[in-house]
């Protein structure tokens, strides 16, 4: 039997993953270093995994001299109730074992799915299902925001919702275009859409203050005739006639919802045809050739590559189950005492954190 030997991840992640990454029955090892898994003596029956587009020094080295194979693990495309930066674990996980989802300078495993799976009419159907769940139950990435639709007076013009994004992040270093921040994207969009009404939505995880690269209010209002900051994406794409992105998954959630969209990096779901793409010099055009229908896309992205999570079941389960399950918590929490708990209270928040912190500490045993 091969062992997982998971490299680097820190203890409240190794905590919050590690009843996930053991349901497949391999031995799981934690471990800080290259160096302390080189220790292990892997071999090619075993899995070396690393979160995200992470290299650390050695990682290379390692993978070519023992034969072992590189898995990549990320957060699935409809995550959890909360942010993953306020410690909240996932209800779905990616493994990629040829590159990542958000790397568009090679193939992923996402990438070769949508090239070459075969998406028989039973697949598409059930995508199709699991697309209406997702629209009719307001279900995206985080699942936190107000239901509360915007009251944008746009004056009778299209209105044009852009989507802000951690300008730090790795999909746009590994998927972006020669647009490459929110100023950028804001004016682009000004400049090929003179005459509509932009609103400009900042990103969840900065808006909480978990990450940095928040755009101030009046530089974008140079820009954007409103800034929103309330409203969660979905209802914002109830009220938009198109969404102007870099790589944001908002892109993703307003094709489930029959939003045009136009991207100017590479993410996922751009360059099959299903979105206007500026990036046309990009080199992961030249690889994603295939045409794609909106439920084929959905088969690939919700119902092949990631893995669903039943944290009271303890287990693995499909992802009907999973998205339900996401539903039932977020409602829960809107018809409690503080249903902003998860978005707002920054304090609260960080108590939060600091309880998986010592959970994580207390429980996780030797790392």
């Amino acid at each position: 039997m091969g062992r997982l030997i998971v490299i680097g991840f820190r203890r409240w992640r190794a905590w919050n993953l590690g009843p996930m990454l053991r349901a497949a029955g391999d031995p799981v090892r934690f471990v800080r270093t290259v160096a302390a898994a080189r220790r292990l003596r892997p071999g090619a029956q075993d899995r070396i995994a690393v979160w995200g587009a992470a290299r650390p020094a050695g990682l290379d080295a390692l993978i070519a001299a023992s034969g072992a194979t590189l898995v990549r693990i990320e957060d699935g495309f409809v995550r959890s109730v909360g942010l993953g930066s306020d410690l909240i674990a996932p209800h779905s996980l990616v493994f990629d074992d040829c590159g990542i989802y958000f790397d568009a300078t090679r193939p992923s495993r996402l990438e070769q799915i949508l090239t070459a799976g075969g998406f028989d009419t039973a697949l598409c159907a059930r995508a199709a299902a699991v697309r209406r769940l997702i629209v009719a139950r307001g279900l995206t990435k985080y699942n936190i925001e107000s239901p509360d639709l915007p009251a944008w007076d746009s004056g009778g013009r299209a209105v044009v919702l852009v989507p802000g994004q951690v300008e730090t992040d790795a999909s746009i270093a590994l998927g972006g275009g020669t647009v490459r921040s929110n100023l950028a994207l804001l004016s682009a969009v000004r400049r090929e859409r003179p005459d509509a009404f932009v609103v400009y939505k900042p990103h969840p995880d900065v808006m909480s203050g978990n990450r940095r690269g928040r755009l101030g209010e009046a530089a974008a209002m140079r820009l954007a005739d409103h800034v929103e900051t309330r409203a969660s994406i979905i209802a914002c794409l109830t009220r938009c006639d198109e969404v102007h992105t870099m790589t944001s998954l908002a892109g993703f959630d307003a094709l489930l919802r029959g939003v045009p969209v136009v991207t100017w990096g590479m993410p996922f779901y751009a360059g099959w045809g299903l979105t206007r793409d500026c990036a046309q010099d990009h080199p992961a055009l030249l690889r994603r050739t295939r045409r794609l229908t909106l439920d084929e896309l959905v088969a690939g992205a919700l119902l092949v590559y990631p893995r669903y999570w039943d944290r009271v079941a303890g287990t693995c389960v499909e992802p009907e189950t999973a998205l339900a399950a996401i539903a039932r918590e977020r409602d829960a929490l809107r018809a409690g005492d503080a249903p902003d708990r998860l978005a707002r209270g920054f304090w609260r928040r960080q108590a939060r954190k600091a309880r998986v912190l010592a959970q994580a500490w207390l429980r996780i045993g030797a790392y």
